[in-house]
């Protein structure tokens, strides 16, 4: 019996270490901010960290996320990301902030899916409908139209998307569980890889015929190897 309980422990504790390795790793000090020059560094928790006693408040800040941001390209929409690239001292603390403004008139964040957080977003400013779909085998598309003031959770790892369909901007922030999500957007991955995917992989795969596969590659930049 006591092989039994200690097997049965085993595999829990195998399947909590690997749901915990799946997210970003916990802090084992106060604050740990990135730095790129390791001999001004000290090494701490597996990363190069700046010295604590030399961290500084701009190490934890940044300014300017009040200001609305172009939306002028294909997609109508911007995303500014504040992740430990521009605030270092996110670096072990697993979480992210990112700002969304979308053009009048459909302006769209397309399908993407962060492989490594969950988002949860609030609208500010204009109307968006938003929506995620749920893993094989059901695919279940789950939507919803946010007005300001309405919060939405995209689960972690879920294809998503939000689309303004009022006649005016939109604005919307969002926290992400990583101090490094990660995008991919579902059409810039598959039909813009480097090098492109064989055009007979997705014809069959998307049930297209082989042209408009190269004409889609062609439109997002794929690049042949």
């Amino acid at each position: 019996m006591r092989n039994v309980h200690f097997l049965l422990a085993f595999v829990l504790l195998t399947v909590a270490s690997s749901i915990a390795s799946a997210y970003d790793p916990s802090p084992l000090q106060d604050f740990c901010v990135a730095i790129n020059d390791p001999k001004a560094a000290v090494f701490v928790n597996g990363k190069f960290c700046k010295d604590p006693k030399m961290a500084t408040a701009h190490d934890f800040s940044f300014s300017g996320l009040n200001i609305p941001r172009d939306t002028g390209n294909p997609v109508g929409s911007n995303v500014t990301l504040l992740n430990v690239d521009q605030i270092p001292g996110l670096n072990t603390l697993g979480i992210s902030l990112a700002r969304l403004d979308y053009a009048p008139h459909g302006g769209l964040n397309p399908p993407h899916t962060h492989p490594r957080a969950t988002e949860i977003l609030v609208v500010v400013e204009g109307t968006l409908y938003v929506g995620f779909v749920t893993s094989n085998p059901d695919n279940r598309f789950i939507s919803k139209v946010l007005y300001p003031g309405d919060v939405f959770v995209f689960p972690f790892g879920l294809i998503h998307f939000q689309l303004n369909i009022a006649k005016t901007p939109a604005v919307a922030f969002a926290g992400l569980s990583s101090q490094n999500p990660g995008t991919i957007t579902i059409a810039n991955a598959v039909f813009g890889s480097d090098p492109l995917i064989n055009p007979d992989v997705l014809a069959k795969a998307f049930h297209l015929d082989i042209k408009i596969v190269n004409y889609l590659q062609k439109l997002f930049g794929g690049k042949s190897g």
